[in-house]
């Protein structure tokens, strides 16, 4: 293959160093909304060609305005087109001959050649036959086309059979240039879209400005998939025909609502409520552009529904915050491709097998493996070729977007998988990537976690496909690390009042820095900063040296050299992250050294410097108005590099499953003696009063004497004792532990998944790990939006603190029933503790918890 010849050039110093050289016999497509986009690249391509002495061999056929004057060293062809294909290339065939080796071609736009031939196919013929002549004569060529003009049959061949194929913008007067293929050279951001600063050519990273710029570019469907014919097609086909007679002036209000109502039924959804919401929000334009965006077909899934619809009630129903949205530009998979995709791999039979409830998980797991091992038909791969050329190098996400997902009554939080993909390195390597991160998504589908959420919910005979969602990485790069500077989730309701000041209604965020994956994960000793929407300045901890003790010390970044999702140290990022407004996100105490001389992660001034506290407040409640229900959302903030204002990124919104708060009647007046435990602080879920009727304590002392292993034994061995009654359905079991319930890291508590644990009532977090470990209020995770969805109350206990008690002996004393329900665990006695309310006493001990107090109480109440 030819070398790079640093004396050939594009004519921009700029673009040449994007592209990393020219190589003789380069064909350069360029791909433009109009002709007026591709002119300013021409002159200084000839400028380059003819200051080497090389020839400018100039190709005149079009309709549009000449491209090249008249000159020394310039030759110019007049052809006719009309004259047939077969004459036009040879005659085109004829001047490359004569010319010889080398030269610097300019061709017309060829979009014309369509016109003249009636015919996208023999467009595609003609580069196929044209761009190798070319590269054989080791000549550079330029030639344009224009987007959204052509089907399948002619972009894929262009694409296919030139060295390099660049897209072009105009957005706000600046011009934008983006590589989508350029053979045999590669570079971490060539792949980017770059803005063009006369000569030099910048890479964008911002998502927002990405997105601001796709935002107003015309996109028409898939590439790949407008060849397809049949039901599908043509119903889009029949709504853009009613959307092109309004723009004519002649609209059908009557036809264009049947369109509507049809289209949702067929990408959006069948549920009566959301369907509901839709058709008050959504406009036809909405669900065209949506079709346009889809990888087959199929229902888009409730994920991709509760972030598109969240966004289309703000701009409706609150203008000023939709103005604030950062814009997107996600694609969606088809549910029907899941299916699909089971039917060809041989699996449909292993997964409608997974729908009887008494062999739920036998054979998921080869199913699973055979999903990882499956394949798509072409036509797929194609549209995911589109997809990924589409984003270029930018970081991508690939998440879960079931048909269940996200909807009113089932959340499926943390059940499902969404991957990351940093999108670095050569074409193959990141279809690859990104395949890979489908099928693990898919295979998740078989997952224990998901399976047994159905079965507990009685959805197993319920239609689950899974649709994916594709999003940008909201963000940008700051040296080799992409990450936002401020993520995580909100709530419309407070279910978490740590103050009286504090009203429940106002809702409340979680916040990190970085990617939102620490807000949303509960896998490390780490910690959030949770926000009282209506109090910003209330925290949970009640001086510096607990705000500095429990603060964020590490930051979710996508390491673009690693090519993968890491965790760094806060310090460490902040050194990376100069064009950042770190002093927004972190204070500087006085007389402070070390880690935390580059700040701690307080966001005391993005608090109450900015605006964000009022406009994410305002955000919650417009959409639970229109929800006409609580809702949780996942968000990014970005702040642009040329102003102090942000955008916000709204990455998901569905339904919060919590019950608003009925009275609890007033705290019991106990005596010391008849106590258990009592708490205060971190209380989450309803008020309740209600008998025990088991409680399963972990001893801590005895828990942290063990080797980590055995930590994940006594987690398995805590889930088999849950579910040793699930025969006795109303069993009002209370779990008390160690540490960090649910954790992935056994030397921060016990590492239980929550389907072990789903039977229980009550869960208590006893402080008693590390004296600097205290339990991370888990709002906005998978695992808090399980315990809220299955009405279990959480609290956390401090046993040193004042007005906190927990009375070990009264778990410690004999019976044990350990072995009576699990006859195989009796070396686990010293530290798995069973009681049944007859164990602690004459009558069932009473639970008393009221979150507005914050405050819990177990008690053994009087004999009658």
């Amino acid at each position: 293959m030819p070398q790079i010849d640093a004396k050939l050039s594009t004519g921009l110093i700029g673009l040449d160093r994007v592209l990393k050289g020219l190589i003789p016999g380069d064909n350069i497509v360029w791909q433009v909304e109009d002709v007026e986009e591709y002119a300013p690249f021409v002159p200084p391509f000839c400028a380059a060609a003819r200051k080497i002495g090389s020839r400018v061999i100039y190709l005149r056929f079009a309709d549009h305005p000449p491209l090249v004057e008249s000159g020394p060293d310039v030759d110019i062809h007049t052809l006719d087109a009309s004259e047939g294909f077969e004459s036009f290339v040879t005659a085109i065939h004829r001047v490359i001959d004569r010319h010889g080796r080398g030269g610097a071609y300019v061709f017309d736009c060829l979009s014309g050649l369509a016109e003249r031939w009636y015919s996208d196919r023999m467009l595609g013929n003609f580069f196929m036959l044209t761009c190798p002549y070319l590269y054989d004569v080791e000549a550079l060529a330029f030639f344009c086309i224009r987007r959204n003009r052509h089907s399948y049959h002619a972009t894929s061949a262009i694409l296919e059979t030139t060295q390099i194929f660049i897209n072009v913008y105009t957005h706000e007067g600046a011009t934008y240039v983006h590589p989508l293929k350029v053979l045999a050279r590669h570079s971490p951001t060539m792949n980017l879209l770059h803005i063009r600063k006369g000569q030099e050519f910048r890479p964008v990273t911002e998502s927002a400005v990405i997105g601001e710029i796709h935002a107003d570019e015309s996109w028409s469907r898939l590439e790949s998939a407008s060849r397809e014919i049949g039901i599908w097609n043509n119903t889009f086909e029949q709504a853009e025909e009613i959307l092109r007679r309004r723009k004519d002036g002649h609209q059908n209000e009557r036809k264009e609502r049947e369109s509507l109502q049809t289209l949702l039924r067929m990408i959006v959804s069948r549920d009566p409520r959301v369907l509901e919401l839709a058709e008050t929000y959504f406009t036809l334009d909405d669900v065209v552009t949506i079709g346009r965006r889809l990888v087959g077909s199929g229902l888009i899934g409730g994920k991709s529904v509760g972030m598109l619809l969240s966004r289309a009630i703000l701009r409706k129903d609150n203008p000023r915050l939709g103005e604030m949205l950062e814009p997107h530009d996600s694609f969606y998979i088809g549910s029907d491709v899941f299916y699909s995709f089971l039917v060809r791999n041989g699996l449909w039979w292993i997964r409608n097998s997974l729908r009887d409830p008494k062999t739920i998980l036998e054979g998921a797991g080869r199913g699973r493996h055979r999903i990882l091992l499956g394949k798509f038909p072409d036509d797929i791969l194609r549209q995911f070729e589109d997809v990924l050329d589409y984003f270029g190098q930018s970081p991508i996400i690939v998440r879960s977007s079931s048909l269940l997902e996200d909807n009113f009554g089932n959340a499926f939080a943390g059940k499902y998988e969404s991957v990351f993909c940093a999108n670095q390195g050569p074409r193959r390597q990141r279809l690859d990537d990104f395949l890979a991160a489908v099928l693990t998504i898919y295979a998740s589908s078989m997952g224990d976690a998901a399976l047994t959420y159905r079965h507990e919910r009685g959805l197993l005979e319920c239609d689950e496909q899974m649709a994916l969602l594709v999003q940008r990485v909201s963000g940008r790069m700051h040296e080799h690390l992409f990450f936002p500077p401020i993520a995580g989730v909100g709530f419309s309701f407070n279910p978490y009042v740590w103050n009286r000041k504090i009203e429940p209604q106002a809702g409340l965020l979680r916040l990190v820095f970085g990617l939102g994956t620490r807000a949303v994960d509960r896998s490390d000793d780490d910690y959030t900063r949770v926000v009282a929407l209506n109090a910003p300045d209330i925290r949970p901890e009640s001086n510096f040296d607990e705000v500095r003790r429990f603060s964020q010390r590490r930051v979710d970044v996508l390491d673009l050299e690693a090519n993968q999702l890491v965790a760094k140290r806060f310090p460490e990022v902040a050194k990376q992250s100069s064009d950042l407004p770190i002093d927004l996100f972190a204070g500087r105490p006085d007389g402070v050294v070390g880690d935390e001389a580059d700040g701690v992660l307080t966001f005391e001034k993005l608090l109450h410097e900015t605006d964000l506290v009022r406009d994410m407040r305002e955000l919650l409640q417009t959409l639970e108005h229109a929800y006409e229900y609580p809702v949780d959302i996942e968000y990014a903030v970005n702040f642009p590099e040329e102003d102090r204002g942000y955008k916000i990124n709204l990455l998901q919104c569905r339904p919060l499953q919590v019950k608003r708060q009925g009275p609890a009647g007033e705290t019991p007046d106990v005596p010391p003696e008849q106590c258990i435990l009592r708490a205060h602080g971190a209380v989450i879920g309803q008020r309740r009063t209600s008998r025990v009727d088991r409680v399963i304590f972990i001893d801590p002392t005895e828990y942290g004497r063990l080797p980590l292993n055995d930590r994940h034994t006594i987690a398995r061995r805590v889930g088999q004792l849950v579910h040793a009654s699930d025969d006795t359905p109303h069993l009002v079991q209370m779990l008390i532990g160690p540490g960090r319930w649910g954790t992935s890291s056994p030397e921060l508590g016990v590492p239980v998944t929550f389907s072990e644990i789903s039977r229980v009532s009550v869960l208590c977090e006893v402080v008693a790990m590390r004296e600097d470990l205290v339990p991370d209020v888990s709002l906005g995770t998978h695992f808090f939006n399980d315990l809220v969805e299955s009405n279990i109350l959480y609290f956390a206990l401090f046993p040193t603190r004042q007005e906190n008690l927990l009375r070990e002996e009264v778990f410690r004393k004999a019976p044990n029933r350990l072995t009576e329900l699990l006859p195989e665990a009796g070396n686990w006695e010293p530290i798995i503790h069973v009681k049944d309310a007859a164990d602690l006493g004459n009558t069932p001990p009473i639970l008393h918890a009221d979150f507005l107090q914050q405050e819990v109480m177990l008690y053994q109440p009087t004999s009658a």
